[in-house]
């Protein structure tokens, strides 16, 4: 079997649909201070799925309202742009490009980590005084690599889970070894595609090599949420090996032992919740 290209891959990519015109709209306002709420919430309210998981998420305990949210605009007003940014694209990611594949196997258990490593990011970030909206975006997406490998390169991405398989190895380190490439560099791939912020280009592309990624918080926080989750085994996946931590990034964030079992509880707490509101039945 020859190996894939980044070319391959990257063509596939371009083949895809973009995101939904409220999830570019939304991107689009990073940085600004003058941003018309009213547009936003009009065009959001042109997609109830959208609008449906936005608001089961906006009312789940994850953000602790004091009474329920019911409409789009309410939602802008009580959570924030940056709140709201966050929701949408979770909602949006879920909702389409999730939702329009087969979830059985594999695909449904990486989701699940994914959603385990958003929650956990966030966590990670309140405790360490970091942008939480933006900790769960990167932690959420940081794998849309391998849905990309194994929706559209089925047979290659079967043949890398075999060889992890046969020789005890972990999925990224398969995939380099058969592939010629790996999901965080698909992951990226596709991020720059979609036109994601350059930081969460980066927190994809480098979780699992985040020494290689200067001055970016948020490569090793990502990277640390990820193996904490392996490590909790909230993914339920007994063949995954528990990433190697990277002792730099680690030290970084500077984490202590405090920090890290209310990360760990409060990752655990909120999981459950969070996995209900994001994963299709």
């Amino acid at each position: 079997m020859n190996k894939l290209t980044m070319n391959q891959v990257v063509k596939t990519i371009r083949g895809l649909p973009p995101l939904p015109e409220i999830v570019a709209d939304l991107l689009s306002t990073m940085g600004e201070d003058d941003v018309d709420i009213d547009t936003l919430a009009e065009k959001l309210a042109r997609d109830p799925a959208l609008v449906a998981t936005t608001l089961r998420l906006a009312n789940s305990s994850f953000y602790g309202m004091s009474h329920r949210v019911s409409s789009v605009r309410e939602s802008f007003a009580i959570l924030g742009l940056k709140s709201m940014r966050t929701l949408v694209i979770a909602a949006s990611v879920a909702n389409g490009f999730i939702a329009n594949h087969d979830l059985a196997g594999k695909i449904e258990k990486n989701w699940h980590h994914s959603i385990s490593v958003a929650v956990c990011a966030k966590a990670l970030a309140r405790q360490l005084h970091q942008d939480q909206e933006l900790a769960f975006t990167a932690g959420l997406l940081h794998d849309i690599g391998i849905l990309v490998l194994a929706i559209y390169f089925p047979i290659q991405n079967q043949a890398a889970l075999t060889h992890r398989a046969m020789h005890d190895c972990t999925l990224f380190q398969a995939e380099q070894t058969i592939l010629g490439i790996d999901h965080a560099m698909a992951g990226q791939a596709l991020a720059e595609y979609w036109k994601l912020p350059q930081e969460i280009q980066l927190a994809i592309g480098g979780h699992h090599a985040p020494d290689q990624v200067e001055h970016c918080t948020l490569v090793s926080l990502v990277h640390v949420a990820d193996a904490i989750v392996h490590a909790l085994d909230l993914a339920m996946e007994e063949a995954e090996l528990v990433p190697p931590v990277s002792t730099a990034a680690w030290d970084r964030l500077g984490i202590g032992q405090e920090t890290a079992l209310r990360v760990f509880e409060e990752t655990e707490q909120q999981l459950a919740e969070m996995c209900q509101i994001l994963t299709i039945q």
